[in-house]
């Protein structure tokens, strides 16, 4: 639902593109509808703050794959201990497969972050990120008309929540993420990022009454330490401009 408004917003054209620029679009795109789709799959099975903070090691760990320095490793390494706590002490009552939906959106999530600077450097405005949405609807909506079937997908009440969703987790997000990254140093963007996984588990508590242990709490915040702190070591080793 959220592809029609985007595309009425971009008006996007295919007009005298390259095939490398069809080809970074179509991989966007991609990486995109699979992202999302592990990341409701993860929310099935984890209370959202603790998905939310799985999936956050994917940008954290590329980060830290960028950089060269041994504190960023331990910062990553600081983030995994976090990881461990967020999902309770207990080993035998992690939901591994909710655990492994989770990790596998933050690996797309990395994926997503190198994608979408070389399709903002090939279109303009959110061209590229409109098409990227088509390709991802192409993956995400047989899978939906599927399990959920078209008869309940249709009903009045399903098509309006499912609206409000599309537009306030992809219309609205991923266009503020593409203007923000072009009117921003990525640093500053990694560092405001960091709040999502406290962001996820206030909404978690707020909204779907899910309440997270003291453990689950420090582990959160280990990896938010730890991905403020490679943002702002990767800030100063950036030249000023």
């Amino acid at each position: 639902m959220a592809l029609p408004v985007l595309l009425l917003i971009a008006r996007p054209s295919l007009w005298r593109r390259s095939r490398r620029d069809l080809g970074a679009v179509v991989a966007f795109g991609i990486v995109l509808g699979l992202m999302n789709l592990c990341f409701y799959l993860s929310l099935e099975r984890l209370p959202l703050g603790v998905a939310v903070t799985i999936e956050f090691i994917g940008p954290l760990g590329l980060a830290a794959a960028m950089s060269r320095r041994r504190k960023d490793l331990v910062a990553v390494l600081a983030a995994a201990v976090g990881v461990v706590l967020v999902n309770g002490h207990e080993l035998g009552q992690v939901d591994w497969l909710g655990v492994g939906f989770a990790a596998a959106a933050g690996a797309l999530w990395a994926g997503y972050i190198l994608l979408s600077a070389e399709t903002g450097r090939r279109f303009a405005q959110l061209d590229g990120l409109a098409l990227a949405m088509v390709v991802a609807a192409a993956i995400t909506v047989p899978i939906g008309l599927a399990t959920a079937g078209a008869a309940e997908l249709l009903h009045p009440r399903i098509l309006l929540a499912g609206l409000a969703i599309a537009l306030l987790s992809s219309v609205l997000p991923y266009s503020l993420e593409t203007l923000a990254l072009r009117n921003m140093r990525p640093a500053v963007f990694g560092i405001l990022m960091s709040v999502e996984p406290a962001v996820g588990a206030i909404a978690g508590f707020v909204v779907l009454h899910q309440r997270l242990g003291a453990i689950q709490l420090l582990g959160m915040v280990c990896v938010v330490g730890a991905s403020i702190a490679i943002t702002r070591t990767r800030q100063s080793e950036a030249p000023d401009i």
